[in-house]
C-alpha cells in the first residue's frame, strides 16, 4: 500500500498496523487531514472509496491515531481491538489517565481507535482490577530453569532436554544458577533493593529432583531478603515433575503460589503436543496443592492441534471442578522458534471464537473471578488477547509487573530477560537461551548486568 498525505507520516510507526491489516493490498490512498481548535477531520479514498469523519479533540496524538482509523474505515475492516495493534493495551489506558478519567477513555477508546464497547469495557475493568497492584518502590526477580522433561510442541521458551551435551555440562550449568542467585541477591542487598515478588519459572523448575530443589530454595532463601515479599511463584505445570514431598519442601521456604497447568482436559490433544497428563495425577496434585493452602494458577491454551470447538468447551465445563485463585487463558500463537510452526501436521482450527469467548465469561461470572491481566500476541491464531482472571484479592503480582513494564525485573539464568526502567526508558538485558552458551558468556554479562543495574538504580 502506498499512502500520500498532506500530515507528515512516521513510516516506523506505520509498518506494523500496516501489515497486519493491508500488508496484501497494492492500492493508492491520499489522506487528508483538517484541523481546527476542537476536532480534527479526516478524509481518506482510494481508486474505488472515499470517506470522511470528524471528532473532538480528546488527545495529543490523535491525528496519528485517526489515520489508522480512516484506513478501517475505508476498507469496511470491524474488528473488536480496531486500530490497536500493541500487545500491551493496558499501557495505554494507564497513560491516558493522566489527563483523563475512566469514562473520557472509554469514548476515546471506542470513538477515535475504534475498539468495539465489549473490549473496551474489559480493558478498563482490567486496568482498574491491577492498577493498585503496581509499585515502582520495590523490584521483582525472575528465575529460569531452562530444562523440561519434554518439549512441548508449540512452546518457544528456554526448555531443553538433560541429553547429549547438555546432560553433560548440566551440573556446571547447575551450579551457574546458583551462582547468580548468590550474585543477584548481593547486588539487590549493596544498592538497598526491596524485593516483592520472586517467580520462579522455566522450562519447568519442577523438572529439578528433590536435592536440587533443596539447594535451589535454600540458595534463594540465604541470599535473597524476602522481609518485603507480597508473592513468591514457582511454575509447577507439569503435573508429571511435582509430587507431594515437593510441594511440602516449597511450602517450608515460604513459596506462595504455584501454577498447575493442564493446558487443555483432552488427553489425546496432550499426547499430540507432547505433554504428559493424567486426571488422576492432577487431582492428586491439585488436592495436596490446595490443603497446603498454595494460591493456585491453571493455565488453557485455546487452539491447540485438532482440537475442534467442542473439545474447548468440554475443557472450559470440566474447569467448574476446580478452584484455583487464578486461571489464565492463552490463545495459541504460532512461535517462529516451536516444532509446531515448523512441522507439518498443524493446521489452524476454525473455531468459534465468539461461542468460546462467551463461553469464558458465563464460566468466570459463575465461579466469582475478575479479569486482572491482558495481553496480546502479533502471531496469535486470532485477532484476540490472553487474559487472566483470579478470585478477588488474588491477583499475580509478576504477571502484572511483566506486562505493564511499570518496574524493574531482574532475571537470572538462560534466557532470562531483565528490564530496568529509567525516566519511561527500558534498559532489557538478554541472557543466552542456550544454557550451555549461557555459561560460557555468563562472567561477561554477568558484570554487564551488574553495571547497568548500578548504574541506572
Amino acid at each position: 500500500m502506498k499512502i500520500s498525505s498532506n500530515y507528515e507520516i512516521n513510516e516506523n510507526k506505520w509498518n506494523e498496523f500496516i501489515y497486519v491489516f493491508f500488508k496484501d493490498i497494492e492500492d493508492e490512498v491520499y489522506i487528508h487531514v483538517e484541523e481546527s481548535s476542537k476536532d480534527i477531520t479526516v478524509f481518506a479514498k482510494n481508486e474505488v472509496n472515499e470517506i470522511n469523519y470528524t471528532i473532538n479533540k480528546m488527545i495529543d496524538n490523535q491525528v496519528e491515531v485517526m489515520l489508522k482509523s480512516s484506513l478501517l474505515k475505508l476498507y469496511n475492516i470491524a474488528v473488536p481491538w480496531g486500530s490497536l495493534v500493541g500487545v500491551r493495551p493496558t499501557k495505554l489506558v494507564r497513560k491516558l489517565l493522566k489527563k483523563n478519567d475512566y469514562d473520557k477513555i472509554l469514548k476515546i477508546l471506542q470513538h477515535v481507535y475504534l475498539v468495539s464497547d465489549e473490549k473496551s469495557k474489559l480493558l478498563i475493568d482490567v486496568v482498574k482490577n491491577s492498577i493498585d497492584y503496581l509499585d515502582k518502590d520495590t523490584i521483582g526477580i525472575y528465575i529460569g530453569l531452562a530444562f523440561c522433561p519434554t518439549k512441548c510442541t508449540y512452546c518457544s521458551f528456554p526448555a531443553y532436554l538433560k541429553k547429549g551435551k547438555y546432560e553433560k555440562r548440566y551440573e556446571e550449568y547447575f551450579d551457574t544458577l546458583l551462582r547468580e542467585i548468590r550474585e543477584i541477591g548481593s547486588l539487590c542487598k549493596e544498592l538497598n533493593l526491596k524485593i516483592n515478588s520472586i517467580y520462579v519459572g522455566g522450562g519447568t523448575p519442577s523438572y529439578l529432583n528433590h536435592e536440587e530443589l533443596e539447594m535451589l530454595l535454600t540458595t534463594i532463601d540465604g541470599n535473597i531478603d524476602l522481609s518485603n515479599l507480597k508473592e513468591y511463584t514457582f511454575e509447577a505445570g507439569r503435573i508429571d515433575t511435582i509430587d507431594k514431598e515437593k510441594l511440602m519442601m516449597l511450602k517450608r521456604y515460604s513459596v506462595t503460589r504455584i501454577s498447575i497447568n493442564p493446558q487443555s482436559f483432552k488427553d489425546s490433544t496432550l499426547k499430540l503436543v507432547n505433554r504428559y497428563h493424567n486426571l488422576e495425577k492432577l487431582n492428586e496434585v491439585y488436592d495436596v496443592a490446595k490443603k497446603l493452602k498454595f494460591d493456585i494458577n491453571m493455565d488453557f491454551i485455546i487452539g491447540l492441534p485438532r482440537e475442534n470447538t467442542e473439545d474447548v468447551l468440554n475443557t472450559l465445563e470440566k474447569f467448574k471442578d476446580y478452584d484455583p485463585e487464578n486461571v489464565t487463558f492463552h490463545y495459541l500463537a504460532m512461535k517462529k522458534a516451536s516444532y509446531l510452526t515448523k512441522s507439518k501436521y498443524f493446521e489452524e482450527n476454525a473455531l468459534d471464537y465468539i461461542l468460546i469467548n462467551n463461553k469464558i465469561l458465563e464460566v468466570m461470572k459463575e465461579k466469582g473471578y475478575i479479569p486482572y491481566y491482558m495481553y496480546r500476541q502479533k502471531s496469535s491464531s486470532i485477532d484476540g488477547e490472553n487474559m487472566g482472571y483470579c478470585k478477588v484479592g488474588k491477583q499475580l503480582i509478576y504477571n502484572i509487573e511483566m506486562i505493564e513494564e511499570y518496574k524493574n525485573i531482574i532475571s537470572i539464568g538462560a534466557g532470562a530477560i531483565t528490564k530496568i526502567i529509567k525516566e519511561d526508558t527500558i534498559k532489557r538485558l538478554i541472557n543466552p537461551k542456550d544454557p550451555l552458551m549461557w555459561v560460557d558468556e555468563f562472567e561477561e554479562r554477568l558484570n554487564e548486568k551488574k553495571k547497568v543495574i548500578r548504574e541506572m538504580l
